[in-house]
């Protein structure tokens, strides 16, 4: 029996990288996922994001761990499609134990990309779409009144600054601090009903979100950004699982007295 029989989590970002790698672990590990992602373009961000096709191999890869997945095409930016995919999850689940916000952009520079609007869409992805999130979820971990665990995935940028004051960079950043306001004030209020709310910090990690070729080119073209990813250990990138093991942790009974932190996985990139 794994450490999350019979549980279910909700996920964003679902569809590829970091957000496919914790529901296929989730999945191993007992639970039902009910996950979402846009599977579709923004405007704002020059890289190509998730398809539908992607979400279908996620659904896939939990199906072969034996567990089931209801998977949404949903934009975490719209408060009433996250509560659809929500209320479509409790259908045929029936509860809801675990969160795990994830979805996430890094709009950088890149040919049509409006700076002001890679701002706007770094907000409304990644702080505005962790509060749509938790507005959505936490009521109804309330109402199970089983208790529960919210993981919010921010990153080492959300600990550190950003050497980089470019619109959508500088906006990355400061959703990913502003996050961590949500996690802390979120714990403080669902400790009362048994529900743990932490943050990790992971640096960069091997997904599609960095290993494309904007990203590629933006990092070549500015050696300051590149500098500030160096690690202690030898682990210059992460890899998705490396994330996922403190994110099971996290959700898992063995964290049940830990709430409220902010968990780098770094490699030591803020240690000191």
């Amino acid at each position: 029996m794994g450490k999350l029989e019979g549980k279910v989590a909700f996920i964003t970002g679902v569809a590829r990288g970091q957000g496919r790698s914790h529901a296929v672990a989730l999945a191993r590990e007992g639970a039902d996922i009910v996950g979402i992602d846009i599977c579709g373009p923004i405007a704002a961000v020059g890289y190509a994001l998730a398809s539908e096709a992607d979400l279908d191999e996620t659904v896939g890869l939990v199906e072969a761990e034996g567990r089931a997945m209801v998977a949404s095409v949903a934009d975490v930016r719209d408060q009433a499609s996250v509560i659809g995919s929500v209320e479509a999850g409790m259908a045929s689940f029936g509860r809801l134990d675990i969160v795990v916000a994830n979805a996430g952009i890094i709009p950088v520079p890149a040919p049509g990309v409006v700076e002001e609007e890679a701002w706007g869409a770094a907000l409304d992805v990644m702080l505005t779409g962790t509060w749509h999130t938790l507005r959505a979820t936490a009521p109804v971990l309330v109402e199970g009144g089983r208790g529960g665990s919210i993981v919010i995935i921010s990153s080492s940028a959300g600990l550190q600054g950003f050497p980089d004051l470019w619109g959508g960079v500088l906006g990355y950043a400061a959703a990913k601090h502003g996050v961590v306001g949500l996690m802390r004030s979120y714990a403080t209020v669902l400790a009362p009903h048994g529900i743990r709310v932490n943050s990790v910090h992971p640096t960069g990690v091997r997904t599609p979100m960095v290993e494309n070729e904007v990203f590629g080119r933006y990092m070549a073209e500015h050696p300051e950004v590149a500098g500030s990813f160096v690690t202690r250990l030898p682990v210059p990138v992460l890899d998705p699982a490396d994330v996922t093991g403190a994110v099971l942790y996290l959700v898992s009974d063995e964290a049940r007295a830990v709430t409220g932190i902010t968990l780098p996985v770094d490699a030591g990139l803020t240690a000191g």
